[in-house]
């Protein structure tokens, strides 16, 4: 079969016109998918605006009146103790059932008596001499006379004669060995007395140092005592607690007690006993650099029920000590925490806007300063602390509600619909 050129020529323009549509149908298809797609597509969500002011926490404060309290502590002590030494000697005859330590002995009552026989005999010893110079200076009294009356027949006065003729110094002689009987006689006493250990005062016996039929010599140690009437503890007082203590002046004798509560842990129970401010030791301890005062506690061991507790406050006892101090108007009080600073209080108003105020710290405690400022009634205190507080920028109040706007309403429209 021949082959015939005009079929090859003919198919060259229907090449050319698919390799020129091609292009276009592509394009074209393109266009109308992009169309399709854009029409398909989402509108972009309302997102809300994340409002970043730093969260607080945040007090409402008042004025009010303050009578502050300064705590102490210290040891009960005796306000008296007595050391009774024996002022003669002798065996120890007699002791006291109650001669024991821990006994009781009222005022006056006998703890223990030294063999007396030799200070009795020294008694009659000594009367019997005073009987003597009694009667040796009437003796020489009428002897006396009868010489005046002797002189008075010479003719002369009494101013006249020598003091040998009147027997004047035989008189005077008697009348001072009489006077030294009488002293002789006292001390004879005075020695006899002391051979009976009596309680100087309502005590108790703290030591014992001697028993029955011990021989002791003058300046022998027998027992000691302490008084039970009043009870005392030394309490040290910080250099900057003083100033808030009514203190007496070292020589103010019409002060006002300032009350003191004594308060001790016995087992599981917490005890409390009225006192009161006695005095001020008036100087500083070098050391410490603390002040001491002095609480007075009536009838610790509740003999005479003047105190408010049942229980005895013994000597020894290791006490917390809340001493009523004065009283400060118009402070206000907030926590250490929400203090900065050079003494500056962070406020925050109703506009949630910050505001930084210095403020005169009166007193600081453990967890709370109480202070004088000038705080309107709409501020509040916030307790926060700020990374970098700035004065006027705004903060959000812990557990109050915020209200938050969508990123959308925040644009203009032309750029949503973009």
């Amino acid at each position: 079969m021949a082959y015939t050129p005009q079929s090859s020529t003919a198919s060259k323009p229907k090449s050319k016109l698919f390799l020129i549509g091609m292009p276009l149908l592509i394009i074209i298809a393109g266009i109308l998918g992009f169309s399709s797609l854009s029409g398909m597509a989402k509108k972009p969500e309302k997102k809300p605006v994340v409002n970043k002011a730093p969260i607080v926490d945040v007090i409402t404060v008042a004025q009010r009146d303050v009578t502050f309290n300064i705590a102490s502590q210290g040891t009960v002590v005796a306000r008296t103790e007595t050391l009774l030494i024996s002022e003669v000697s002798g065996q120890i005859t007699f002791v006291s059932e109650k001669f024991l330590v821990g006994g009781y002995f009222a005022r006056g009552e006998v703890l223990l008596e030294i063999d007396p026989i030799t200070y009795q005999v020294a008694v009659l010893e000594a009367e019997s001499r005073l009987g003597a110079m009694q009667a040796s200076l009437i003796e020489e009294q009428a002897r006396t006379e009868q010489a005046k009356e002797e002189w008075l027949l010479t003719g002369k006065t009494v101013e006249q004669a020598p003091v040998l003729a009147l027997r004047l110094p035989q008189y005077q002689k008697a009348q001072a060995e009489l006077k030294a009987a009488e002293a002789d006689l006292q001390q004879a006493n005075i020695k006899l007395s002391r051979t009976k250990i009596i309680a100087p005062y309502d005590a108790l016996l703290n030591e014992k140092h001697v028993d029955i039929g011990q021989y002791v010599s003058t300046g022998s140690q027998l027992a000691k005592t302490i008084a039970i009437d009043f009870a005392e503890v030394r309490l040290p007082i910080k250099q900057q607690d003083i100033g808030f203590i009514h203190l007496p002046k070292i020589n103010q004798h019409n002060y006002q007690p300032t009350p003191v509560q004594i308060s001790s842990m016995q087992g599981s129970e917490l005890l409390s006993w009225n006192s009161s401010i006695h005095r001020y030791e008036g100087v500083v301890d070098q050391q410490s650099r603390v002040h001491f005062i002095v609480a007075q506690v009536a009838d610790p061991y509740n003999l005479k029920d003047v105190n408010t507790s049942d229980a005895e406050l013994r000597v020894g006892t290791f006490v917390n000590a809340s001493i009523v101090g004065k009283t400060e108007t118009n402070l206000y009080t907030v926590p250490r925490t929400a203090l900065h600073g050079l003494n500056q209080l962070h406020l925050i108003d109703n506009a949630n806007k910050l505001h930084i105020i210095t403020v005169k710290v009166i007193r600081s405690e453990k967890d709370r300063v109480y202070l004088a400022a000038d705080i309107a009634s709409d501020m509040r205190v916030v307790t926060t602390k700020l990374a970098t507080p700035v004065k006027g920028m705004v903060l959000r109040v812990n557990g109050e509600l915020v209200e938050q706007t969508n990123e959308a309403e925040s644009l203009t429209p032309e750029k949503v619909e973009g």
